[in-house]
């Protein structure tokens, strides 16, 4: 059964005889809630997806977690350390070396990341042999040449073709040919693979090779540089990484995928709040509208609440008379905005209408992504405003002496 405060509210904010000022006030507030709520909703879907997007390519190349050796050591023992790694019940894990180094060929130099792997365990780790896309990831010895794996980035810069051979010269052996006379260290690598992991800053830095052959090149005897893990929930990284570094101790330091690009996904989440603090505005001045709307109906219906009160309504009534109907304009254009920006988030998902350069940005059309409580935190953020903009000429209703409301009318 409907209260009679709401069924007054409705009345007041529905039944209106002729468009008037404050009409036309009530119908802008809605809309700039609609707009509002649904400007929200699409813009943080397109973060979202963004996000996502950036995440798995990101993972698809890097590992879930990484533990290293304190400092700037190397791992010495490192298959104890594996295997106890492996008894905390996370059994994807690989070594690996990482190392500066510089590609040589007859047409061009570039320094760059040499990554040492073991080839039958990298998989397990790391999406790099997914994303190989001419020939494969091949890093075996042929003659005591090894084999390399670049990407297309990279390649391009070498100037170079799968099948070609390439030098690799270790900093170690540069560094004495600059004093002593000596040739530098370097060992003669194929290419026997190039990926594609969609980041161009992968691509033209990163170069990987056998974990034999990196240890060899840079002198690391047989030490490596950690410990690269997978695990089947990301989002748990956080606890893994406690969870390691309570069992290791502090001769060892643990990164999640997610430390690993902190700067990124601080800037991320820096311009998510910024952009979400400057569309809540649009809201913010939509609740003023119902606030100077509100207002003027007290000042309209000013005889009618005197009316009220003298056949007995109390001060909470005539309250929650005015606050219903500032919340039902905030309940109105909450549902149409979050229904709006529903549906053009879904038609971008299926229908990508929004196109994208994908030689420029690597995907053909905007990314986007709803999230639960996004869906859930922005209509509760836009209802709560038009709350409390209800409040003060709802109380200054109830404030009202019947006998001054109705004397002159």
């Amino acid at each position: 059964m409907t209260s009679p405060e709401f069924f007054i509210a409705k009345r007041y904010l529905f039944s209106k005889k002729k468009f008037n000022f404050i009409t036309v006030i009530s119908l802008i507030s809605v809309l700039g809630v609609t707009v509002g709520v649904a400007a929200l909703i699409i813009v943080l879907s397109v973060f979202n997806g963004f996000s996502s997007k950036v995440t798995g390519m990101l993972i698809n190349f890097d590992p879930h977690l990484r533990v290293e050796a304190s400092g700037e050591g190397n791992v010495a023992e490192y298959k104890q350390l594996e295997s106890r790694i492996r008894d905390l019940g996370y059994e994807n894990a690989s070594v690996y070396t990482m190392n500066k180094g510089m590609l040589a060929t007859n047409k061009s130099n570039e320094v760059v990341v040499i990554k040492g792997v073991e080839p039958d365990g990298v998989s397990s780790v790391s999406g790099i042999k997914d994303i190989v896309r001419f020939g494969e990831f091949d890093l075996s010895d042929e003659g005591g040449i090894g084999g390399v794996v670049i990407g297309f980035s990279l390649l391009n810069k070498l100037k170079s073709m799968p099948g070609d051979t390439i030098t690799i010269l270790s900093p170690l052996g540069l560094e004495k040919s600059l004093t002593q006379f000596v040739d530098p260290k370097s060992a003669q690598f194929v290419i026997k693979g190039v990926y594609d992991s969609d980041n161009k800053e992968y691509d033209g830095n990163f170069a990987f090779i056998s974990l034999a052959k990196s240890q060899e090149l840079f002198n690391l005897g047989s030490k490596v540089n950690g410990i690269e893990l997978r695990i089947p929930d990301i989002s748990n990284s956080q606890n893994v990484k406690e969870k390691l570094i309570e069992n290791l101790g502090s001769g060892f330091s643990v990164q999640t995928w997610y430390d690993l690009h902190a700067d990124f996904y601080s800037i991320l989440k820096v311009e998510r709040i910024t952009v979400y603090l400057i569309l809540s505005l649009i809201i913010a001045v939509a609740s003023f509208n119902i606030l100077g709307s509100l207002t003027m109906t007290v000042i309209e219906k000013k005889r009618d609440i005197g009316v009220l009160k003298a056949i007995g309504a109390t001060d909470g009534m005539i309250t929650k008379i005015f606050l219903y109907e500032g919340i039902s304009v905030g309940i109105i254009g909450m549902l149409a905005g979050t229904a709006i920006g529903i549906l053009v988030t879904l038609g971008q998902k299926y229908f990508e209408f929004y196109k994208l350069d994908p030689l420029t940005y690597k995907i053909d059309a905007l990314p986007v992504e709803m999230r639960i409580i996004d869906l859930i935190l922005v209509p509760l953020a836009a209802l709560l405003l038009c709350f409390l903009a209800s409040l003060y000429p709802s109380r200054r209703a109830a404030a009202l002496e019947p006998v001054s409301a109705i004397r002159w009318e």
